[in-house]
């Protein structure tokens, strides 16, 4: 009983940070892990223990299928160059500088078990990123090019996080051997996931009940992983192609009223996760904690974990900086060339202050470092774990309350801005789509048809040209509907109280009513 108790008011409490977050316009997995800092040293708190090997499948899974279900290939192929700067080079500049200082720090650690601990801080988690930087409509190219990474570098990271523990385990991997699982893990986990999309794709599309779809997606969700992960493939590759071949195949099959609940639990789960990393990880610190000082290594070792948080922020700096140097040197050249292919701006020192910034660790680091085993094939424990938990959780507190916290101001201090590409293409959506649902009803004399014509015409001509960008739901008449609809729901709940109709007709008209209410703009309001 005591463990549920705990479960509602860990959850109570993250919800309630997360609504502080959102009234400060702070991300809210700053608040979640000050939390989870904070409940270390709760005394008499719970001291719950989590499988290693379950951490990354329960907590980054369906994590990495809710953001890859939403990543546009067309901006990825757009923004490939940038996007591949961060994932490989300037992933491999933070493996790489992380080590170096864990050895310098700390000379008995390995070069696998430091490449692991840079592996683990290496990859950023954009859902604190992008929660501050939709506040502040960020340019859409900046914000695209710092989603398309989050999606990948969790890949190349623990790649390398992955590669590196079987170092450990096995004792040595040479070449010869290192090489052959890269490129099988690639390319084959890139397959399977395709392929697995278009093996399983029919069965999802056929599902028409709400709950049987959410336990078939989620079990498919974990199930891909596992069988991933068991022949030896990347899980996170494999999910990533999945999720994305899935999205395009089947998401203009689902209806209306499967998508709404299922996009909601979905937002629901991956908060509810990010909130138990946090937690989980915060419990592990206590224990770790009082070993250190007990050891009277804790001084030594909080001095290394700062060390690793300062050295992880200023390694993503060197490389985007770096690269937005070269590229803006580049874009000058071109100039003095006269080549009309250039851009007439170029680069901006901005959007590479902000795109390094952006660097908050989050999910995945706490993931990865609670994923390595407690102990060896030979029964001894693991290396320096305590080290690297300690140095991970430190990376991501320091990262989401430094950067998380100053991100805003930092946007709104150098003046970024966003032309609002997203509007244009959805004025041009809405126009298209709407004159084909016209041209579908034109032969139609109803009178049902003939106020549909009115009012979708109306939708067209206010989308019709850039100066207008009011959505199809608030025209027209979108705030007048939701004030009637209001009214109407009051009646409904007045009538049930009353006894003049029972709860199952009361539950029908207001289920009727919070469609109505969705289809007139009330899913943008609050």
């Amino acid at each position: 009983m005591a463990t549920f108790e705990w479960i509602i008011v860990l959850l109570l409490g993250a919800a309630l940070l997360a609504t502080l977050a959102r009234r400060l316009g702070a991300p809210y997995p700053t608040f979640l892990a000050l939390g989870g800092i904070a409940l270390a040293f709760v005394p008499d708190g719970p001291t719950w223990t989590l499988d290693p090997e379950l951490a990354l499948a329960l907590f980054v899974a369906p994590v990495l299928v809710d953001a890859a279900y939403d990543t546009s290939l067309r901006d990825l192929r757009a923004n490939w160059r940038p996007v591949a700067g961060l994932v490989i080079a300037a992933v491999g500049t933070t493996v790489l500088a992380v080590a170096l200082v864990a050895r310098w720090r700390v000379p008995s650690i390995s070069w696998p078990i430091a490449i692991a601990l840079g592996a683990i801080v290496a990859p950023p988690d954009a859902a604190a990123a992008t929660a501050v930087m939709r506040q502040v409509r960020l340019p859409h190219k900046l914000l695209k090019i710092i989603e398309g990474e989050s999606l990948l570098n969790d890949a190349s990271a623990l790649l390398i996080y992955r590669l590196a523990i079987m170092t450990v385990l096995a004792g040595h991997l040479g070449f010869e051997k290192v090489a052959p699982v890269f490129l099988l893990t690639i390319f084959g986990s890139l397959a399977a996931g395709f392929l697995l999309a278009r093996l399983l794709a029919p069965i999802t599309i056929r599902l028409r009940e709400v709950p049987t779809s959410l336990i078939v997606q989620f079990a498919l969700t974990f199930g891909v992983w596992i069988a991933a992960e068991k022949v030896g493939l990347s899980g996170i590759l494999t999910l990533v192609a999945y999720a994305m071949t899935i999205a395009r195949r089947s998401g203009n099959q689902m209806p209306a009223r499967m998508r709404v609940p299922i996009f909601a639990v979905w937002e629901a789960v991956v908060f509810v996760l990010n909130a138990f990393a946090f937690v989980l990880i915060g419990m592990q610190l206590r224990p770790i904690w009082q070993r250190l000082e007990d050891s009277g290594a804790r001084n030594e070792a909080m001095a290394t974990a700062a060390i690793v948080l300062a050295v992880t922020i200023l390694a993503r700096f060197a490389w985007v900086m770096g690269y937005y140097a070269v590229k803006g040197q580049r874009w000058r050249r071109m100039q003095r060339q006269g080549d009309p292919s250039q851009p007439q701006a170029g680069p901006r020192i901005g959007s590479g202050v902000v795109l390094s910034w952006a660097g908050m660790r989050g999910i995945v680091t706490l993931a990865a470092a609670f994923a390595i085993p407690e102990t060896l094939s030979d029964g001894s424990p693991f290396p320096h774990r305590d080290l690297i938990l300690l140095c991970a959780f430190t990376v991501v507190l320091g990262t989401l309350v430094l950067q998380g916290l100053t991100m805003k101001p930092l946007i709104e201090w150098l003046g970024l801005t966003d032309d609002d590409p997203v509007g244009r293409e959805i004025r041009l959506g809405r126009t298209h789509a709407y004159n084909a649902l016209l041209e579908a009803i034109k032969d139609d004399d109803t009178m049902a048809a003939k106020l549909l014509r009115k009012e979708y015409g109306a939708v067209i001509e206010l989308n019709d040209g850039d100066g207008h960008d009011e959505p199809v739901d608030e025209v027209p008449g979108g705030p007048l509907r939701r004030q009637a609809i209001g009214v109407a729901r009051q009646r409904a709940f007045e009538l049930r109280r009353d006894e003049v109709i029972g709860d199952d007709a009361y539950r029908v008209l207001v289920q009727e009513l919070d469609w109505a209410e969705l289809s007139a703009g009330g899913a943008r309001q609050g």
